[in-house]
């Protein structure tokens, strides 16, 4: 599957710019992390744990755990500029508790080519995952370039919200391939039917 092309709920998307944006996009456009298996394919497609790690040991209590992050990170996230309500001050002391585990320490092997890989010494917990994603939106949320670059997808229907790197600041949609196409499709139908009109 090609970055940003997600058009069923199992597949995942990994575009938007940062691991923990990338975990808010699990709800759209219904919700993806709806099991284990699925939590499984997410971590190691975000680039959490080196291809190849076992994650046989996620069970229930990560997927329980990793939507509770996620809620919080979305509270966060799109309400950073009105800090001081309850709600964001709960989510905050949250995503701060998990970030204080520390994360996979990943080291550098040679594989049977000789190449140097990432590696992990054994499997990772769930605690010291969590804490890579909470340490991400701590990163995000703590540093005002990066958050003056939080937009959300101006695509009908999309609440994914994503980093906008691209030259002049003007990127509107999540992915130009998925809700892009859409808007172009739509403005297309629009255009045809006036035209008929």
């Amino acid at each position: 599957m090609a970055l940003g092309t997600a058009t069923a709920p199992y597949e995942l998307r990994f575009d938007a710019g940062r691991i923990c944006l990338d975990l808010l996009s699990t709800t759209h456009p219904e919700e993806r992390l709806d099991s284990v298996d699925v939590l499984r394919a997410w971590i190691t497609g975000s680039g959490l744990v080196p291809a190849g790690t076992a994650l046989a040991h996620v069970d229930d209590g990560w997927l329980v755990a990793f939507r509770e992050l996620r809620g919080q990170t979305d509270r966060l996230v799109r309400g950073w500029s009105r800090p001081g309500a309850r709600a964001y001050d709960r989510a905050l002391a949250h995503v701060n508790d998990l970030a204080r585990t520390a994360p996979p320490a990943p080291r550098a092997v040679r594989d049977s080519d000789g190449e140097l890989v990432r590696q992990l010494d054994d499997p990772p917990g769930c605690a010291a995952l969590l804490a890579a994603v909470a340490r991400d939106a701590v990163d995000l949320l703590t540093d005002p370039v990066a958050r003056a670059a939080l937009r959300q997808c101006e695509g009908d229907n999309c609440r994914i919200v994503y980093l906008d790197t691209s030259r002049g600041r003007r990127r509107r949609w999540c992915s130009s391939e998925v809700c892009g196409n859409r808007e172009r499709v739509a403005r297309h139908r629009r255009r045809a039917a006036l035209a008929r009109a």
